[in-house]
């Protein structure tokens, strides 16, 4: 089973927002003993989006895909789905029923009465256009639903709605798979050492136990930090605790100064 992030927005890559999504999902996918294995960025391009989505559609990945579902024209993301599967938009029922609940409550809420006819909340509609067949995902936020197709999962890019959004799939969905593979990891800061004079251990290390990986994170220190590297290993539990048992004697071994992340 692979896990991927989209995320989509002009706004991300112009740097006029900072992304919140990737440390978010990373977070809550760890919180139910699953991992994040690929995340793409994408612009608010209509190709690009349809082209990639083909892909991600032709694999066989759980895909959470946060922004472009509102109805402004930079909103490219529901026809882009549509487009990848070559299925046509359709306006969804119930999805149509929560926009105009949401329209109602809003106008009584302000003291008036809504015209659901009206030129403005006909357009609102748009969001609930989705590929035919798309199932609904529950928005708590404001009930506007994001859309589900073949295991891919489509919300706003709105952090407030996005995240209880992929916490319903997570939970609704894939709770058959939380904490199905148990994993470990351990990690050494390793001091004034070359990463190259490591690499002969970190190969050997994978190579008897196929169940690890084994990872190294160079940092070049500052003030408060002397140069270090953090190495460490990550995996199948038993398999990761008998290698970082090696790991810690091999790097006495070298004469290598280290200690316990």
């Amino acid at each position: 089973m692979t896990i991927g992030l989209i995320i989509i927005g002009d706004e991300i890559l112009s740097g006029r927002r900072v992304d919140q999504h990737f440390p978010k999902v990373v977070q809550m996918l760890a919180a139910r003993g699953l991992q994040l294995h690929w995340a793409e960025i994408l612009p608010d391009d209509p190709l690009r989006i349809t082209d990639t989505l083909k892909r991600t559609f032709a694999s066989d990945d759980i895909v959470f895909c946060c922004g472009g579902i509102g109805a402004t024209p930079d909103d490219h993301t529901r026809q882009a789905a549509a487009d990848a599967l070559g299925l046509p938009l359709v306006l969804h029922e119930q999805g149509k029923l929560n926009i105009q609940q949401r329209i109602v409550q809003m106008a009584q809420d302000a003291g008036q009465t809504a015209d659901l006819n009206s030129a403005e909340n006909l357009h609102r509609l748009k969001m609930a256009e989705f590929a035919e067949g798309a199932a609904l995902i529950p928005n708590p936020y404001n009930n506007i639903a994001g859309f589900a197709l073949r295991k891919h999962y489509f919300v706003p890019g709105f952090p407030v709605m996005a995240w209880p959004m992929l916490e319903w799939v997570l939970d609704n969905h894939y709770a058959d798979l939380f904490n199905r593979e148990p994993r470990l990891e351990q990690s050494v800061l390793v001091y004034e050492a070359a990463e190259s004079a490591l690499t002969p251990l970190m190969v050997a290390l994978e190579q008897q136990y196929p169940r690890v990986k084994v990872f190294s994170l160079p940092s070049v220190g500052d003030a408060n930090t002397r140069r270090h590297i953090e190495l460490g290993v990550k995996g199948e539990p038993a398999q990761t605790a008998a290698a970082f048992i090696q790991l810690c004697d091999e790097l006495r071994r070298l004469h290598v100064e280290f200690k316990q992340a």
